[in-house]
């Protein structure tokens, strides 16, 4: 094929793999040779290992040419987060406590992705252990930014074409944030939907997976074929899954309900966020219904909070006790803020989030979607020592909603800025369908202006 293999989206590769037009092995040369050229800048990668990623593709092309089955992600290379297991590449969760470290057995997901015959590239750069400390990835767009935390490699991946899809996770923003900063899909779908089996745990309440891609059809493409049962994931559910694909292709029977919430911390939004999203809101018209934010919503990121702490200090107690000279200071301080919630207060902190999964069942008996920022704005300078504000997302993640990020509008520098959706839990294909309508809207809106 004449054209650049890279620039193909993931739907259109699996495609053309099928029908014998392209090759899995030209595919993942030309993400090699992409890679090669920007990944001195990018920084992507925390293990990529070229000629396994071939044997993977000529052996998948092989299996084509047999006539034997082929599975929806058929040739396709996806990108691991590196707090993923594989039984053949070593997964070091940010940390050199992990270095070299093999698990000897693939994570669930990882299992789901090579049914559907996906090739697997390798692991993408996270923050140490998928918390706050930066790596040294880069943003493509311009290479002084963040690309955002802690799927900072992942998201990175996809915005270079790297690879088409890239699996993270998100415990408070960590999909959603990056996938804004970098300008590309994000995806993070109801809790439970996707197993956790064989991820590295920070918060077993809040830890969930999502992932990343160049097109809202992609992005429901790789989450469909991911998600499944898992009985060894306390969050996972037995009964079935609705099916993204069908909700991106499927036609809206009436035009949305959207919901807006203000909230008090819309004030921490750069000038370019605000009036983008104001803009946004304009064009949907009456579809928006704007709401002040009660005081127990608001409250719901302090419970976020509490949560993560908490948890995350128990699952790190063994590891800070033997390794406590090799934490960074963001981690130990998260340790330190552990000490003083009591058990009690995580309980009561628990409670709250049941209360608020019911709360949200009864919003969306009313509306189709809520309209949210995505992150603060553009993506901030790696001077600044952080990947972002996570407080756009956490409440959605304390609920265990599905959450999705549009690249839908650009800032004064050029960089881009994400539109963020969420929708009502195990609705995930309405949620895709609400997307797939806004988008339209949006691009028609902006086609109408230009003329």
């Amino acid at each position: 094929m004449r054209m650049d293999p890279t620039l193909m989206s993931a739907t259109q590769a699996a495609e053309a793999i099928r029908a014998g037009r392209l090759s899995s092995e030209n595919l993942v040369q030309a993400c090699l040779a992409r890679i090669a050229e920007t990944e001195p800048v990018v920084q992507a990668w925390e293990h990529l290992d070229a000629a396994y990623a071939l044997d993977q593709a000529k052996e998948l092309d092989r299996i084509r040419r047999a006539g034997r089955a082929t599975g929806a992600l058929h040739g396709v290379p996806v990108a691991l987060k590196d707090i993923v297991d594989t039984v053949d590449m070593p997964t070091q969760r940010g940390s050199e406590i992990f270095a070299g470290r093999k698990s000897g057995r693939d994570a669930r997901l990882v299992e789901r992705l090579r049914e559907a015959g996906a090739v697997i590239m390798g692991k993408t750069r996270t923050t140490e252990l998928a918390y706050l400390h930066p790596t040294v990835t880069t943003n493509p767009h311009d290479p002084t930014r963040t690309p955002g935390g802690s799927s900072s490699g992942s998201s990175a991946a996809v915005a270079a074409r790297h690879v088409p899809l890239a699996v993270g996770t998100q415990t408070g923003g960590s999909v959603i944030r990056p996938a804004s900063f970098c300008g590309v899909y994000g995806f993070k779908p109801t809790r439970g939907i996707v197993p956790r089996s064989g991820v590295f745990r920070t918060s077993v309440t809040l830890d969930q997976i999502g992932g990343f891609a160049n097109t809202l059809e992609d992005m429901a493409l790789l989450i469909d074929a991911i998600g499944c049962y898992d009985q060894d994931d306390p969050a996972s559910f037995s009964w079935p899954r609705p099916s993204n694909l069908d909700g991106v292709r499927a036609d809206v029977p009436v035009e949305p309900d959207i919901a807006w919430f203000d909230m008090p911390y819309h004030d921490r939004l750069d000038a370019d966020a605000r009036s983008g999203l104001e803009a946004v809101l304009d064009v949907l018209g009456d579809r928006i219904e704007r709401f002040p934010a009660a005081p127990q919503l608001v409250g719901l990121t302090d419970v976020h909070k509490t949560i993560y702490d908490f948890e995350i200090a128990r699952n790190m107690q063994e590891l800070a006790a033997a390794h406590v000279g090799k934490l960074s200071d963001e981690m130990l301080a998260a340790l330190d803020r552990a000490k003083s919630i009591s058990a009690a207060q995580y309980e009561e902190a628990i409670e709250v989030k049941a209360s608020a999964e019911a709360f949200f069942v009864d919003h969306f008996n009313d509306f189709d979607a809520i309209l949210a920022p995505s992150a603060s704005g553009q993506a901030l300078p790696l001077s600044a020592g952080n990947t972002g504000d996570a407080v756009y997302c956490t409440i959605w993640t304390l609920a265990g909603l599905p959450c999705l990020t549009m690249p839908v509008l650009v800032g004064a520098e050029d960089l881009p800025i994400g539109v963020q959706l969420i929708g009502a839990r195990e609705q995930d294909d309405r949620l895709m369908r609400t997307a797939a309508w806004m988008q339209a809207a949006l691009t028609g809106s902006a086609a109408r202006e230009e003329n």
